[in-house]
Order: structure tokens, then sequence, then C-alpha cells
């Protein structure tokens, strides 16, 4: 029996946060032997307070504000157990439970387009930090206890309303987007971007004016040159003018199986927004399973993320390259 949610944050005596992992029943009890008030106080998600009998606490990854991130350990839990939980919603870990393909067939699509030369760069985040920049009704998807924020960089092709011929200009051009992984309280996972930086403004206005999507008007390239991919973004409109970067990056070797971790970053099949008046709304998405390469990031310089909300990221990033996928997207709903 689990009662206290993978993925819950919580402050330990050193200023760090606690997220999920694996620490068993006898664990709690002893941590919560000398302080049973403290156990029946500490409330883990919306719905569960932890408690002495039949729980399974989970602990895997710290995130001191001194140190950084560090692995947790048994003492964790004791130090847990003595505050409130920094965050209500709850922090849902997927345990690597995203599907490789795409759960649904878009019968009708409301838009199709081409994804190419497309760039994933990933950083593991602090869980509770990530909570904070979301929409009410959405929850952190985390692996193994640690959420991540991507830099997505690739180009737009071929956009089109189907049944409509392709325009060039228009349908065509550069995009980067900051995003992160996230679940509905259905458990539905998805995609929210913080950002989405594209050249073409008519596009930008557009996505705006009917999607809310937060797209941003900018100055953009990709280039190609002796085995490298070149990315190039700097902000035009709204602001924080200027934010932007470049990086250049090398695709190597196929990856003929993807690992748990490169579907959870990769394997994402709808997208979350609110409207102007704060409704949450669902768009499925539906492609090909991405064609996946290894690759390593030459030279990258970034302020999107941090634009974003986030902590400038700390050590190499996760980076994989794909040839690209044709999309289709179906039409938005209301979350209830």
């Amino acid at each position: 029996m689990s009662a206290g949610g993978p993925g819950t944050v919580v402050p330990s005596d050193d200023g760090a946060t606690v997220t999920a992992g694996d620490v068993s029943e006898s664990t709690v009890e002893q941590a919560t032997a000398s302080k049973p008030d403290a156990a029946m106080t500490t409330t883990m998600r919306n719905d569960t307070v932890l408690t002495r009998y039949g729980m399974q606490h989970r602990i895997g990854m710290v995130f001191s504000k001194q140190q950084g991130p560090r692995p947790a350990t048994s003492s964790d839990v004791v130090r847990s157990c003595e505050y409130r939980v920094m965050t209500t919603p709850t922090i849902r870990d997927t345990r690597h439970a995203v599907p490789t393909d795409p759960p649904h067939h878009i019968r009708r699509p409301v838009m199709v387009q081409e994804w190419r030369n497309a760039t994933f760069a990933h950083w593991p985040v602090d869980p509770a930090h990530t909570q904070a920049l979301l929409p009410r009704g959405l929850h952190v998807d985390t692996y193994a206890g640690t959420a991540w924020v991507g830099l997505i960089a690739f180009e737009m092709a071929a956009i089109r309303i189907p049944g409509t011929p392709r325009v060039p200009y228009l349908g065509t051009f550069p995009e980067t987007n900051v995003r992160t992984y996230v679940r509905d309280g259905s458990g539905r996972p998805g995609v929210w971007f913080h950002s989405l930086e594209a050249s073409r403004l008519l596009p930008v206005a557009t996505a705006r004016a009917t999607y809310s999507l937060p797209y941003m008007w900018a100055r953009m390239s990709i280039t190609h040159s002796a085995g490298h991919v070149r990315y190039r973004s700097e902000r035009r409109w709204p602001g924080p003018r200027g934010a932007g970067g470049t990086i250049t990056v090398a695709p190597g070797s196929v990856v003929t199986e993807p690992d748990p971790l490169d579907v959870f970053l990769t394997a994402r099949w709808g997208l979350y927004s609110t409207s102007r008046s704060g409704t949450l709304r669902y768009a499925p998405v539906e492609h090909p399973a991405w064609p996946l390469h290894r690759a390593s990031a030459g030279h990258l310089r970034d302020s999107l993320v941090t634009a974003a909300g986030y902590p400038p990221p700390v050590g190499e990033p996760h980076v994989l390259w794909s040839p690209g996928v044709p999309v289709r997207i179906g039409l938005p709903t209301v979350v209830h």
C-alpha cells in the first residue's frame, strides 16, 4: 500500500527539498516513533496524511540550497517528519508509464505539420520549483523523483489546416520552446510550454490569440555544417527582449531501443494551455515514435530557460536529436 505519493516534496533541516525515491515502511516507523504528533500532522498530498500505519514513503533526491542536488538518505526521512509539505499539489511520478506510441488516433485534426531537425536538451530541476510555475489543475510529472526542463529547438514545417494547401513562407520556420512535463488531475500526461520562440510574426500572433500559447517573435536561424546543426534565437517581442542563445549539436548513433528516460522526455501525446479566462485546456497530439539519435552539445549559450523562471541549469544536458516526424493536432477541450 502506498500513501505518500511518489514525488512528495518536504524541506529538510539544511534548507534542502526532499523528493521521491524508496524508503521502507520500517524506516518511516522508526523516524516517526519518537515524534508521533509530527507524523500525524505532516500533509503529504491533497488527500493523504502521513501516518504510521501501512504506509510507504518514497524519497530519492535532495535539492539543497547550499550543496545542490544530492542523494537522499534515511536521515532525511526523520527530518522531513518535522515539517509540513512545501506545496500542496501532488507531484506525480510516472514510474516510466509514458507510452512510446500515441495512445489515441486523431480522426479529424485541426492542424497538420512537420517537426524537423529537432534537438532535445534537458536538465533535471527541483519539482517544487517547477510546480510553482504551473497553473492550477496541473501537477509536475517526474522521472525517478526529478522534474525536467527542456530546451527544444527544431524546424516547424508544412503547417496547414487539413484540406488547404501549404504556404511555404508562413508555414515553415525555426522554433525553440522551453517546456516541462505534467499530468492533470486524471493522470493524463502532457507538455506545458513556458515559452515558444518562432521567427514568423503572423503565426505567433495567431497562436497567442487562438490557443493562448506563449509564443514569442524572434530572430532565428538553423544552419548545417560538417556534421553539426546550429540553432540561433534572439527574442524580439514580447520581452524580455534579446532572450535566446545558440546551441550547436552533433547528432550521433541511432537509438535503436530508447531507454525509459528517452521515452519520458520525448513521447508526449498532448499539450496543455490556459485560456485568457484561466480555463485549462488539453489538445491531443499524434505522430510516429520519434526516430532518435544520441547527440552532444558542442556549444550551448541560453537565457530562455532562466527567462521562463528557472535558475540557471547546472551540469551537462541530456541531448537527443531527431530528423523529425509528421504531426496531427486535435481540437483542444476543457479539462474538468
